[in-house]
């Protein structure tokens, strides 16, 4: 297996800061990463054309949220194979039920993981909607 053809990864999230720690982190791992600060941003990326593996995004953003970004992607149908991971900071019920019904593939709160460990449950996620 060739371990340097990882995965591409797109993250979303307003604040600049854990952006560049994900990037960071991500490429370190392997991955090939597209960060956009908002969904505005990130739709308009898939849209023409970027195909990842997964899909990191924030609930809470300005302007389209990640429930509202999450509704588009599925129903504009786009990037229909990428691993959806849901990444907050809320951690309550609600949050995570609207976006269980909407498909996510995972939920990762910011404030109980680590980097790294966001990693490897990206990682997991994604091989796991491979097979």
């Amino acid at each position: 297996m060739d371990t340097n053809a990882k995965h591409t990864i797109l993250i979303v999230d307003d604040d600049k800061f854990l952006l560049s720690m994900y990037q960071m982190k991500f490429g370190k791992a392997g991955w090939t990463v597209e960060a956009s600060l908002n969904a505005t941003e990130a739709l308009q990326k898939l849209r023409d054309g970027l195909l990842p593996s997964a899909i990191m995004f924030d609930l809470i953003m300005p302007g389209i949220d990640g429930v509202e970004f999450l509704r588009t992607l599925r129903k504009e149908k786009i990037a229909p194979h990428a691993a959806l991971v849901a990444l907050t900071n809320q951690g309550q019920s609600e949050n995570i039920e609207q976006v269980k019904v909407l498909g996510v593939n995972g939920y990762i709160v910011k404030a109980s993981t680590i980097p790294s460990e966001v990693v490897s449950m990206v990682e997991r996620i994604t091989s796991e909607k491979k097979k």
